[in-house]
């Protein structure tokens, strides 16, 4: 993330921080995995959280660099109220689609874009905190990275069986929920 974050704007740098990770699944014959999950877009987020030029529809040149069109840009309250409302109504979705109750979760893993987001989500899904998984004070917001991190970090308190809802949201805007059904007793070596 910080190749692209303008480090004069303090609505933005001090936010996202570099890390990597991914999730490698594998078929298997249990009633375990990725059950069920609810993923959304809606192109009228793109004015509050994108980054202007760089790709296709504004291609490099030396008036995009001159004019610092390669970073993220976001307009914080609005970025705010979406990803709440969103990642948690595609939670709600989830857990209704599939007959669970909020008892029934084991953990939910948010993306870790701010603390007061991750707040605001588990409020209004009525799950304690201690069924939340949150390491954003280390990495800071590592955009994709966030949730494989948070398994990474947490994975020694899973147990093959837990429910775990997944969810996220980014730029454009793109948000989802994912129910997952963990397969193995989380023990790191």
């Amino acid at each position: 993330m910080s190749s692209i974050i303008d480090y004069t704007d303090r609505a933005t740098c001090p936010i996202f921080g570099d890390g990597a990770a991914a999730f490698m699944l594998e078929p298997t014959t249990e009633d375990l995995g990725v059950m069920d999950s609810v993923l959304r877009t809606d192109g009228k987020g793109l004015p509050f959280l994108h980054i202007k030029a760089g790709g296709s529809v504004c291609t490099p040149s030396y008036y995009t660099l001159d004019n610092h069109m390669h970073y993220i840009y976001q307009e914080g309250r609005t970025v705010f109220k979406y990803a709440v409302a969103n990642m948690a109504n595609a939670c709600e979705a989830v857990i209704e689609r599939n007959h669970l109750s909020k008892d029934d979760i084991d953990w939910v893993i948010p993306h870790q874009a701010n603390q007061r987001i991750i707040t605001a989500v588990t409020q209004r899904l009525e799950i304690p905190t201690e069924k939340v998984m949150v390491n954003i004070e280390r990495y800071g917001n590592t955009s994709a990275a966030t949730l494989p991190l948070c398994i990474w970090d947490f994975e020694d308190k899973l147990k093959k069986g837990d429910n775990l809802i997944f969810t996220a949201f980014g730029a454009g805007f793109a948000w989802g929920a994912i129910y997952v059904k963990w397969g193995y007793d989380g023990k790191k070596e």
